[in-house]
């Protein structure tokens, strides 16, 4: 059994996050530049087993697409191109970075370390990882 990894894909970085080989606990990876990214997943592919990629899916609080989605579409168009093997599935991310920050501040993290844009895609990235896990948990 592979891996699970989520991507919270950014203009500038994106956050990544992946489960155990159990797909039991999520935990964040790496933040990267976006512009890096599928450098960085064909490196990590050639050492892990990933079975399933999760993309974060940014929507407007009614629902609809985020504007972000303009960027995002694209990079889902190149990520399906190189791994085509790879089956990818959208989460609903909405709020997850007030949820992050959140977790931070209850995690009793200092006002500098919250203010770290990196940690807070990372986290972000692992909180739409158990979102999913915890769907796929409740089928």
């Amino acid at each position: 059994m592979g891996r699970i990894l989520a991507i919270d894909y950014g203009r500038k970085k994106s956050g990544l996050a992946v489960t155990d080989p159990l797909q039991i606990i999520a935990n964040g990876l790496d933040t990267v530049p976006s512009h890096t990214l599928i450098d960085f997943l064909e490196k990590y592919f050639a050492t892990e087993e990933v079975d399933l990629l999760v993309l974060g899916y940014p929507r407007q609080a009614d629902g609809s697409d985020s504007e972000s989605m303009k960027y995002i579409k694209p990079f889902f168009n190149r990520l399906k191109n190189k791994f085509p093997q790879l089956i990818v599935e959208w989460v609903d991310e909405r709020y997850t970075s007030k949820i992050a920050f959140q977790a931070m501040i209850d995690g009793g993290l200092k006002k500098k370390a919250r203010q770290d844009k990196a940690l807070v895609d990372k986290l972000s990235a692992t909180i739409i990882l158990q979102t999913y896990l915890e769907q796929k948990r409740n089928l």
